[in-house]
């Protein structure tokens, strides 16, 4: 079995890693002036917890105040692994995970191929980087999309209008609005057109301070969240065009692929949105398989 080391691995996790990690497994996290609070979904599925799961920045671990205790970002995965996916994972296993989902690149042993579980067939080669993901695809949970009706599409989006993406794009892409909520709402396919997630764009103020921004849609009790690192938003629609140009555009916001269509035209769209501030191996392997020879890296900072 391949192994890395704890220690090297986990000085690489940043802030930011942990917070794209609480919100690809549904934590819904919110920065703080010490660091991060997320649902705790270290002992709940997603929507089922409260938010006392904390991250603090000057120790590097989470505190769940409902009886989980401290422990490590390695921990958080094993025990999501658990709850939501059904595996039972081991320390190796979650180095292993968070070492190739966010591009960590660290040395690691030789590998015995035998019997080779999932994990073990993504680290068969001596870096992180040199990755052959070809065989190894993933198909996320569909939802139902008739949820898509319940939103409302008449109401105008003045803040987004404002910004110059245009109502022909809005309504290509289904951006509505739940009431419900108070939220934009902005449903994620994937590359083969299968609603997979719907984030919400919260317009209070107050709540967005309070929570972020931007999270999974809960309505009904049905939380529309998908793992934003094993997509990629609006590849079904610029797929074509990415195919036919040999090039992408990565984005880190849905908002930026709508500007980006309204700016040049959806029949010239090449643009992705990665959800966050890192591009996962998952995404890249997306983009060679839809044809793309170069890839342009245009994130906010």
């Amino acid at each position: 079995m391949i192994s890395y080391e704890k220690t090297k691995i986990r000085a690489e996790i940043t802030v930011d890693i942990v917070y794209d990690m609480l919100t690809e497994f549904g934590g819904e996290p919110q920065y703080t002036n010490f660091g991060i609070i997320s649902q705790t979904i270290c002992h709940n599925a997603p929507g089922e917890g409260s938010r006392k799961l904390y991250y603090y920045e000057n120790t590097g671990l989470f505190h769940c105040y409902t009886g989980c205790n401290s422990f490590d970002p390695f921990e958080l995965v094993i025990k999501v692994a658990n709850i939501q996916w059904g595996r039972t994972y081991d320390l190796n296993d979650a180095i292993r995970y968070v070492a190739i989902r966010y591009g960590i690149n660290i040395e690691a042993d030789a590998i015995n191929d035998a019997d080779l579980n999932d994990w073990l067939i993504l680290n068969k080669y001596d870096r992180i980087q040199s990755l052959d993901l070809k065989d190894y695809h993933v198909k996320l949970k569909a939802f139902d999309d008739t949820i898509l009706s319940r939103f409302n599409y008449h109401i105008k989006l003045k803040p987004w209008l404002d910004e110059g993406i245009s109502q022909e794009v809005l309504n290509k892409a289904r951006i509505g609005y739940y009431a419900g909520g108070a939220q934009i709402t902005i449903p994620h396919y994937d590359k083969d057109g299968d609603l997979v997630g719907i984030r919400g764009r919260t317009l209070d103020k107050s709540d967005a301070e309070e929570y972020g921004k931007y999270r999974p849609l809960l309505i009904g009790g049905q939380l529309y969240n998908h793992s934003l690192g094993m997509n990629l938003y609006n590849l079904n629609n610029s797929k074509q065009y990415i195919n036919q140009s040999k090039c992408a555009i990565i984005f880190e916001s849905e908002k930026s692929c709508l500007k980006y269509q309204s700016m040049f035209g959806i029949d010239n769209d090449i643009s992705v949105a990665c959800c966050g501030s890192n591009i996962s191996m998952w995404q890249l392997q997306l983009l060679l398989d839809t044809g793309a020879t170069e890839m342009v890296i245009a994130f906010d900072r």
